[in-house]
């Protein structure tokens, strides 16, 4: 099963707002690039329109592959990356190390035990995972079967134009979420709720999913306010652009985007209101206590 965060966002290159102090820091060694490989399927060759078509059709629930007749072939030869792929790149690998230093703290002090990190795979246009095939139109997500977080790069641009949703600390609330939901597989807690949901119609199966993607962005919020006091690399200016983030992403603004009526019983991310709720608790408490979706 993958865990996501709904869609994505993030313009490196064309970033605006507050801008998190990131290059030339430390980078996580748990990063696996693929991007140089080629592989994979070329959609639209790198249409923005018709990405984006599949993105918002993949995460609502809708069949959108025949709008994908003819719409580009593969390609399997090696390629240079280019200079903005390299930044994206570099970006996702140090904030996935600040996720490391910050969470390996907290399961000191607040559980007693060591952090496991997990591993970032970076790739372009498709992929493979052990929980399945990756693409551009999955968006990033977490696989518990390999521990694994799966990122396309080229993908940032697409939905930061799209969406509206700009800014460095944008995208950085995104990779926090998908290691939000490693935190949840090293607790046993995605274990507990794909037994649950198995037992369940699909609308409860709905409510559960969105217990355990708010409770991910709960835990984004204590990455964020942990990386503030002890790395000093977020600002105030920084938290807003996650806000922002977690207010396009949320499933009735989706919804409402794509011409639907908003059914909170078909939610499997959350609204917009409930994103940013849960991010703030987890900011302002920064605790794994606090995180608590499934009292709620």
């Amino acid at each position: 099963m993958y865990y996501h965060a709904g869609v994505v966002m993030m313009g490196l290159g064309n970033l605006e707002g507050k801008a998190m102090k990131w290059q030339g820091r430390r980078q996580s060694r748990n990063v696996q690039d693929r991007r140089r490989s080629g592989g994979g399927a070329v959609i639209g060759g790198g249409s923005i329109g018709v990405l984006a078509i599949v993105v918002v059709g993949y995460f609502l629930g809708i069949d959108l592959t025949p709008l994908l007749q003819d719409q580009g072939g593969t390609s399997s030869q090696p390629r240079d990356l280019s200079a903005q792929e390299e930044a994206a790149g570099d970006f996702a690998a140090v904030t996935l190390a600040d996720t490391e230093e910050v969470w390996a703290q907290i399961f000191q002090d607040q559980l007693g035990t060591a952090y496991q990190p997990a591993t970032m795979v970076l790739f372009s246009r498709a992929s493979q995972s052990a929980c399945g095939g990756a693409s551009a139109a999955t968006g990033p997500f977490y696989c518990p079967t390999d521990q694994s977080i799966y990122l396309d790069t080229d993908f940032f641009n697409v939905l930061a134009q799209q969406l509206g949703a700009t800014g460095d600390f944008a995208a950085a609330y995104v990779i926090a979420h998908e290691v939000g939901h490693h935190v949840q597989d090293l607790l046993g807690v995605l274990d507990q709720t794909n037994a649950a949901r198995a037992q369940m119609g699909q609308a409860d199966a709905n409510a559960v999913s969105v217990m355990v993607e708010l409770q991910a962005d709960c835990f984004a919020g204590i990455w964020a306010a942990h990386a503030e006091t002890s790395l000093g690399t977020i600002e105030v200016g920084d938290v807003a652009e996650a806000m922002n983030a977690a207010a396009r992403i949320g499933d009735d603004v989706l919804q409402g985007a794509a011409g639907q009526a908003v059914r909170p019983d078909s939610f499997t991310h959350g609204s917009a209101a409930a994103r940013q709720q849960w991010f703030t608790t987890g900011y302002e408490a920064g605790t794994l206590e606090s995180c608590n979706t499934f009292a709620n």
